[in-house]
């Protein structure tokens, strides 16, 4: 099974890249991917998508799935389904951040990225 955080809960103050999780062999293709956000500041924008690799080093310049932008605390959840890349055993969190108007100049954000598989079963009750 996935492990569940992609990127433990913590305090980021500039864009960067969390570490490569494997997927294992037996691992459903479909995930719900959580981001919880409980640290902000105002006046600042976060941007989350999720990577996907083959090999744990190449990552390509497209995401399998993005967040849309931003601005508050909160706890968001995505879709993500791997079937279109069936290549993939790597899935890596990268974050970009901005900060603007007055104060502090340097962002700050409070977040956890979490992912669970999506039951087969549930999927077909689903459609």
């Amino acid at each position: 099974m996935l492990p569940n955080f992609l990127l433990p809960e913590q305090e980021i103050r500039q864009n960067g890249t969390g570490p490569a999780v494997e997927i294992p062999a037996a691992a459903s293709t479909a995930f719900t991917v959580t981001l919880g956000i409980n640290r902000i500041l105002e006046q600042e924008s976060l941007d989350v998508c999720i990577k996907g690799s083959a090999d744990g080093e190449v990552w390509g310049d497209k995401p399998l799935a993005a967040f849309p932008q931003k601005f508050y605390c909160g706890v968001y959840s995505l879709y993500l389904d791997l079937s279109d890349a069936p290549e993939t055993k790597y899935l890596r969190v990268e974050w970009k951040m901005n900060r603007w108007g007055r104060g502090e100049p340097t962002p700050l954000f409070g977040i956890y990225v979490f992912a669970e598989p999506v039951l087969e079963g549930a999927l077909r009750a689903a459609v």
